[in-house]
């Protein structure tokens, strides 16, 4: 091929094989947000910013409980499954499986229960009444489901059916859609939690579905076996609910001190930019967990192999990610406005430094695998409670003195943070060194968000407009040519390489390598 070819060097498989994994997982991820996007678009219109509000605060519940009582079996499931996977023995994954079964059972019950038990002061604590109380007992169904759900979720993961998981993932989706919208649409503000309800019951019945296709041998579990497998379950799973306990409760509270301080409308301005801010690097962190995890997990011994890998998914995670959120802080109040409607302006500079906070977490995000994949519990238990009063405590002076755009500069004040944190720590741990490519194109991409960010927010509109469209354009330019040169030729349709040597001719400049 001429000189303008993908590089040989770049036309790396391993590269190949991340944005395989990734486009998968994206793909349905996709389809999951725009089902996710047509309730909360219906959720808005009906409701108004309030009842979108009440839809966050009551979602954040169930997360909360979810990965208190769940304990994170759900993620050591995968790693114990996968485990029992490259042993070949079908009797010890359907041993795993069905101990991650029964745990799954047992503390989904304890979930809904203690909900039954303390929603009178967790109403009260979350909207300042105990009127709600009887709403709370019902989400306690939700968490049960959703509990339930994360078994046969990990066993299909562990078991590596990738496909599988996109397909229960875009049914999951689908049936969300028609089992919740109906109850908004006829019920009201009546009808939010029994939409969610049937948000985790619809989930629960697409992984049963898929995780049946899986032929396991049955299998009889003695007391003692029983409750040694569940022990190794939580005590792998521990880092894990740690977690997901502190992410979930770090997001209950801002949102308390957002009502608190600013009311039940700026609840809904806030979960409407935490949504959209999110929404397109959601399938990449998610690929990030259900194949870069495991990968590394399997070299965490060999600090080249380990240190090589974070920054191949960096790489291509920066390149993915970078375009989309330069893209949703340009067009911030066309996107507002396309998913939720104009009574949501409020929320624009708020979703703006969202976007600039996402992508420094697609930064830090895979440096971060590595203290799991060395099973390091207690530095990441730190960092994880460092970073909630870290949050917590840049977002109660913010909002006092900024207002709602104050949470989300909190945002980028814990990631800025938490990153350096973490390249400290995993350098110490396994000798990790940011590339000189990577360097450079994080600090290009970080560079040119700032640059974005302060355009929309202090020229006059059409001028930051232009500055932010024109950035944009660039950057997607010099992330489709950087991709093109990564992934093996023979990716490339025949009747696609004309564009492809066009895209590769005309690259921008500014090159990370």
């Amino acid at each position: 091929m001429s000189e303008n070819t993908i590089e040989p060097d770049k036309a790396d498989s391993r590269y190949g094989e991340i944005l395989k994994s990734t486009s998968l997982i994206g793909a349905s991820s996709v389809i999951n947000i725009v089902m996710s996007m047509v309730r909360l678009k219906v959720l808005a219109i009906l409701l108004g910013p309030a009842g979108v509000g009440l839809f966050g605060i009551f979602n954040i519940i169930i997360d909360l409980a979810a990965s208190f009582v769940g304990f994170g079996v759900q993620s050591s499931g995968v790693r114990q499954v996968a485990v029992a996977m490259s042993s070949g023995d079908r009797a010890k994954i359907a041993r795993v499986a069905k101990v991650l079964t029964l745990t799954s059972l047992v503390l989904g019950v304890i979930g809904a229960l203690l909900l039954l038990a303390f929603a009178a002061p967790i109403s009260a604590l979350s909207f300042g009444t105990e009127a709600r109380a009887s709403a709370v007992m019902l989400i306690g169904a939700a968490v049960l489901l959703r509990v339930l759900a994360g078994a046969p979720i990990a066993i299909i993961q562990g078991n590596r059916r990738i496909g599988d998981l996109a397909r229960m993932t875009v049914a999951g989706a689908v049936l969300n859609t028609l089992a919740a919208i109906p109850l908004v649409y006829f019920f009201g503000e009546a009808g939010v939690v029994p939409s969610l309800v049937a948000v985790a019951l619809t989930t629960w019945v697409a992984a049963q579905w898929y995780y049946h296709k899986i032929d396991l041998p049955k299998v009889h579990l003695s007391l003692a076996e029983f409750t040694s497998e569940t022990r190794l379950l939580l005590q792998l799973g521990f880092a894990f609910m740690v977690s997901g306990l502190l992410v979930a409760g770090t997001a209950f509270v801002i949102r308390i001190m957002v009502v608190q301080q600013l009311g039940v409308d700026a609840a809904g301005n806030y979960q409407a930019a935490w949504a959209l801010g999110g929404i397109y690097v959601g399938f990449i962190l998610q690929a990030m967990g259900t194949d870069f995890y495991p990968r590394l997990s399997a070299v965490a011994d060999d600090n080249a192999a380990c240190n090589r890998m974070v920054n191949e998914q960096t790489r291509i995670s920066i390149l993915l990610a970078g375009p989309g959120l330069l893209a949703t802080l340009a067009l911030s109040p066309l996107v507002m406005t396309l998913f939720y409607s104009s009574q949501f302006d409020a929320a624009v500079p708020l979703l703006r430094w969202f976007c600039l906070g996402m992508l420094l977490r697609v930064v830090a995000w895979p440096m971060g695998f590595v203290i799991l994949a060395k099973g390091n519990q207690t530095i990441f238990f730190w960092t994880e409670m460092a970073a909630a009063a870290v949050q917590l405590g840049l977002a109660w002076v913010l909002l006092q003195v900024i207002g709602l755009a104050g949470a989300g500069i909190a945002f980028v004040g814990l990631y800025v943070w938490h990153g350096v944190i973490i390249y400290v720590l995993v350098r110490r741990l396994s000798g990790f060194r940011w590339s000189r490519e990577n360097f450079i194109l994080g600090a290009m991409f970080v560079g040119l968000t700032c640059l974005v960010l302060l355009a929309v927010e202090l020229l006059p509109f059409w001028p930051g407009f232009v500055v932010a469209m024109v950035g944009t354009a660039l950057a997607c330019w010099f992330s489709l040519a950087q991709l093109i040169r990564l992934v093996p030729e023979h990716w490339i349709p025949k009747t696609l390489r004309p564009v492809v040597y066009f895209v590769l001719r005309h690259e921008p400049s500014v090159k990370p390598a």
